[in-house]
């Protein structure tokens, strides 16, 4: 589980594609002796698996469905990628609950300055869009924000400054596919009406 607070900007030195899934070996500024193989790191929004690694270079795999539900399909050798490692009990809760469970993938309608942040604006998929709320949390490339408007499958989310170079986000223009994972409890509160509505 993560918290939607992006800590490093990794790169993909290799995209290999084989068997219906993908293995990455993206390169990091983390410390890679402490972190274990098995370890979770949320890759663009997207939990993967260490499945090796050396100094400075972390290896991943990835399944046809990761594929399917995100943009992992698209990273080629050099691109961008937003880096947490999962969270610890005590650490603080900097952004929100992120699973790392890709829901699906938006993409960015607009970009603007709006005083000394950008005003982005994204679509997202129509069978997500319900999940998206005013003042509600999203996670876009792993990246925690909060919605400002909600304008059918439109949404609005502001990043400072500081976002913008600390993560991918910085390289976003219109056109731009980026991971959407939806709220947590808004994903619960749906499966619970589901059910009501069933019996």
């Amino acid at each position: 589980m993560f918290t939607g607070i992006v800590t490093d900007i990794g790169r993909v030195r290799e995209a290999r594609h084989g068997n219906g899934g993908l293995t990455l070996s993206i390169e990091t500024a983390y410390d890679t002796g402490p972190i274990a193989l098995g370890a979770s790191i949320g890759c663009s929004g997207v939990c993967l698996t260490v499945v090796a690694k050396e100094k400075g270079l972390l290896t991943f795999e990835a399944s046809a469905e990761t594929l399917a539900c995100s943009t992992l399909g698209d990273w080629r050798k050099g691109s961008r990628v937003n880096l947490e490692q999962a969270m610890k009990l005590g650490d603080e809760m900097g952004g929100h609950l992120v699973l790392g469970h890709a829901d699906g993938v938006a993409t960015v309608r607009g970009r603007q300055p709006d005083g000394e942040s950008v005003r982005f604006t994204f679509a997202a998929p129509a069978e997500l869009a319900p999940y998206v709320a005013p003042k509600g949390s999203v996670a876009l490339d792993g990246v925690s924000l909060t919605v400002n408007e909600v304008d059918g499958m439109n949404f609005g989310v502001n990043i400072i400054p500081h976002t913008l170079s600390h993560t991918v986000f910085g390289d976003a223009a219109p056109g731009t596919h980026m991971n959407l994972e939806i709220d947590l409890i808004a994903r619960y509160v749906e499966r619970l009406l589901a059910a009501r509505g069933r019996a």
